[in-house]
C-alpha cells in the first residue's frame, strides 16, 4: 500500500474518527484529508478509517461525473489508480478543512461537485 498517501498524524486522526463511528457515536468531523488525480478530477475528502481493517476509508467522494456522494474507498485501492496520463492519486498537502463534513456534502451535492 502507497502509505505516502497519508501521513502518520493523518491515519491517527482518521482511525480515532473511525473508532468513534465503530462506537455508534454520531460524529461531523472536518475531513481529515484530501486526495485527488491531477488528471481525471476525482477527489476523496476523508474523515475516518475503519480501525478493523485500517484500510476503509470513509468520506466525500467525487468521481467527477457530477454525482458526489458519501461512501467509502479502500486506500490500498486508492494507491493503485493512475488517471489518463498515468498521475496517481496524490495527497492535498495544503488541504485545511474549514467546516463540517455535512457542510462539503450540502455544497457538493448543490453543486454537482466538490469546490474546495
Amino acid at each position: 500500500m502507497n502509505l505516502s498517501l497519508i501521513t502518520d498524524d493523518e491515519r491517527a486522526q482518521l482511525l480515532a474518527h473511525g473508532q468513534a463511528r465503530a462506537a455508534g457515536q454520531r460524529i461531523d468531523p472536518p475531513p481529515v484529508v484530501r486526495l485527488f488525480t491531477p488528471d481525471a478530477h476525482a477527489t476523496w475528502l476523508l474523515t475516518a478509517l475503519d480501525p478493523a481493517d485500517g484500510d476503509t476509508a470513509y468520506g466525500l467522494i467525487d468521481l467527477g461525473i457530477g454525482m458526489p456522494a458519501l461512501g467509502t474507498v479502500q486506500l490500498s485501492a486508492l494507491a493503485s489508480i493512475v488517471g489518463p496520463r498515468k498521475q496517481p492519486v496524490m495527497r492535498d498537502r495544503y488541504f485545511q478543512a474549514v467546516r463540517p463534513l455535512s457542510e462539503y456534502v450540502r455544497l457538493a451535492q448543490e453543486n454537482g461537485s466538490i469546490t474546495d
